[in-house]
């Protein structure tokens, strides 16, 4: 099934959002050690941002503004996948929990990137 762009578009955006919400659900199960914390509040700080930016980049005014919109998207997609991995590396969480959430964050920024691939900048 092939959706027009703007379908795309909402679809996506619903995406990133769930990602953020869902992020932000399991950021509450994390242990209140001082080192969760500071992983804790980057991790919601990026998948935040993927969401944010994502919308912003569907807002863009030119190529430019949407290529770096994307990029921003990519960095902060990966940073979250990063905090992930940590978080579940470091024995603070277990894979069954996280792998969802990194399989998300994953998917997103493969997308992305081959979003940003297809456009000039």
């Amino acid at each position: 099934m092939n959706l027009d762009r703007k379908e795309f578009i909402e679809q996506f955006q619903k995406r990133t959002k769930r990602l953020a919400i869902d992020v932000i659900h399991f950021s509450k199960t994390l242990p209140k050690s001082e080192e969760v914390v500071i992983m804790k509040r980057q991790l919601l700080r990026s998948a935040t941002s993927v969401a944010s930016n994502y919308r912003a980049a569907c807002r863009a005014r030119s190529s430019a503004e949407f290529h770096s919109k994307i990029s921003i998207v990519i960095e902060e997609a990966d940073e979250t996948l990063f905090c992930l991995e940590l978080l579940e590396e470091s024995g603070t969480t277990i894979h069954t929990v996280v792998n969802p959430l990194m399989k998300e964050s994953s998917e997103i920024l493969s997308v992305m990137a081959k979003a940003r691939k297809n456009t000039t900048k």
